[in-house]
């Protein structure tokens, strides 16, 4: 089986997952154990036995860490021929590394946050690819581990044949060479990306005038593009009402955007570009009685749209309840017009579900220029969420985190939702600070006399110190789920522990401005 037993490991790594288990093994083997800065320190609390790469090399990391493991001493230990090279090695005094345990900097993770671009350059990993490239390229003698998903295998493997196997050090450096193609082109794509972002040259096939913009002394223009194979916002079908706003168009495109991202019967209400309402429920009068629920002041003048048929039920609803702007729907029965129709002023817009997108990205006009930027349509998966807590979500409290995160990359920043049953209890928007967002959510709730307790919460970005985790769990908040990636996420979890809150992080920021 040509089994290897390992002497000497290298550990550097970015997600500790499973660093507890795989250290103690390794000391029960009696494994020299070599890391660095953040690793060095955790694996110091498991075992004191742990040399940090400076001591072992002689050489003090500099350029803030940036060299650090680039030293001949490490790789002539991991690329060090076991059946010719170790006289060479003996000559300069160094000795083999027999096994690398390194995972790379989460560069995926931090372009997927929003990061900008300098911050995604420093988090391209030179190190680490370095060290687990010279350990795959040497598998006859050295097993690299990259992946914490393998330790358990390496320490069943060792325990029950005595040692590492050919074939899984092969293995290991398999995988050691698909992770890296899957991250340079990462890296390669984030790049072309950034340098062909040009300014599109746009093609109309309708202009029209509005009454004014968003305010009364200033002139609008609605714009339409050629070709759309859809109905979007603005090409929409208006079966009644008066003349689409300015602030109609721009509020009814949030309202949409939100909508569609639901596959089951949802209802948005939106006002000045905000959801005040978003509940998802087994048919389009429930998601509307239950989103209407959360704001019912805010709901008045407002936006609704609702991502199927409006039938006359709804529509009845609707009309004796509340006053509204401008009702979105994919299509209405006959009756739901004819009850829609006693109220003349109501704009009445039919919209496809799926919208064309001939020019993607985003323009914004600044003092001296343009801000061009990708569309935000990253979408998170519940299987790419971190739990980060010791208490894991419920299956009922994780229904409500995606739903509550998919509500939230519509709302302006500081953007907090809360939420239960998929149906948003408070939401509080558009503040300097997430705390006092938190404060808005939980006083809307109290206002309508919803309960928070077991509900669950979503922040658009990372939470910068604990009392917003505190202020949440006074008011009864179960779970969070947050991007993640403060300095203070330590103290941030703790307080979640401390709380018995169960958290997950996206890795994925969301602001909205």
């Amino acid at each position: 089986m040509n089994l290897i037993h390992p002497k000497t490991a290298l550990i550097s790594l970015s997600d500790k997952t499973g660093l507890y288990e795989i250290v103690e093994y390794l000391v029960s083997k009696n494994v020299k154990i070599l890391s660095t800065g953040g690793t060095y320190k955790a694996i110091k609390e498991i075992n004191p036995n742990v040399v940090e790469v400076s001591e072992f090399t002689g050489f003090q990391e500099m350029m803030d860490g940036r060299v650090k493991t680039l030293h001949p001493k490490i790789h002539a230990g991991i690329l060090a021929r076991r059946d010719k090279d170790l006289e060479a090695l003996d000559e300069r005094g160094f000795e083999t590394i027999d096994l690398v345990i390194v995972n790379l900097y989460p560069f995926q993770e931090t372009i997927a946050s929003g990061c900008t671009f300098e911050e995604a350059v420093e988090k391209i990993d030179i190190g680490g690819p370095t060290m687990i490239r010279s350990a795959a390229k040497n598998f006859k003698d050295v097993a690299v581990l990259s992946d914490p998903k393998d330790y358990s295998k390496f320490i069943d493997q060792w325990k029950n044949d005595g040692g590492i196997s050919y074939n899984f050090r092969k293995e290991l450096s398999n995988k050691v060479f698909a992770l890296m193609a899957e991250y340079n082109l990462a890296i390669s794509n984030y790049f072309s990306e950034k340098n062909n972002i040009d300014l599109p040259n746009f093609k109309f096939k309708d202009s029209s005038v509005l009454r004014y913009g968003e305010n009364p002394h200033q002139e609008a223009r609605l714009l339409t593009f050629d070709d759309l194979k859809n109905v979007n916002i603005a090409n929409a079908e208006i079966i009644q009402g008066k003349e689409m706003s300015y602030n109609n168009i721009v509020d009814a495109d949030a309202a949409w955007e939100c909508v569609r991202e639901f596959n089951e019967p949802a209802c948005v209400i939106v006002k000045h570009a905000n959801p005040c309402g978003v509940a998802s429920s087994d048919s389009l009068l429930n998601a509307y009685n239950l989103a209407f629920q959360t704001d019912p002041t805010s709901a008045f003048g407002g936006i609704i749209a609702l991502n199927g048929k409006l039938n006359a039920s709804t529509a009845k609803e609707i009309n004796e309840r509340q006053f509204v702007e401008v009702i979105i729907a994919t299509d209405y029965e006959e009756a739901a017009l004819n009850v829609l129709s006693s109220k003349k002023n109501i704009r009445v817009l039919r919209v496809d579900i799926d919208q064309d997108n001939p020019y993607p990205g985003t323009i914004k006009k600044v003092s001296g220029g343009i801000l061009l930027q990708s569309d935000d349509d990253f979408s998170v998966s519940q299987s790419s969420l971190k739990c980060v807590t010791k208490r894991q979500p419920s299956e009922s409290e994780m229904k409500d985190l995606m739903f509550a995160w998919k509500v939230a990359k519509f709302v302006k920043s500081n953007a907090i939702v809360y939420a239960r049953d998929r149906q948003t209890i408070g939401i509080g928007a558009g503040q300097m600070s997430r705390v006092i967002s938190a404060d808005i959510a939980n006083l809307k709730a109290k206002e309508e006399g919803l309960k928070v307790e077991s509900a669950v919460m979503a922040s658009d970005a990372f939470f910068p110190f604990r009392d917003g985790i505190d202020k949440a769990a006074s008011s009864g908040i179960a779970a969070i789920i947050q991007p993640g990636g403060s300095i203070r996420d330590d103290e941030v979890i703790a307080a979640a522990d401390e709380n018995n809150m169960a958290m997950v992080f996206t890795s994925t920021r969301h602001f909205r401005h």
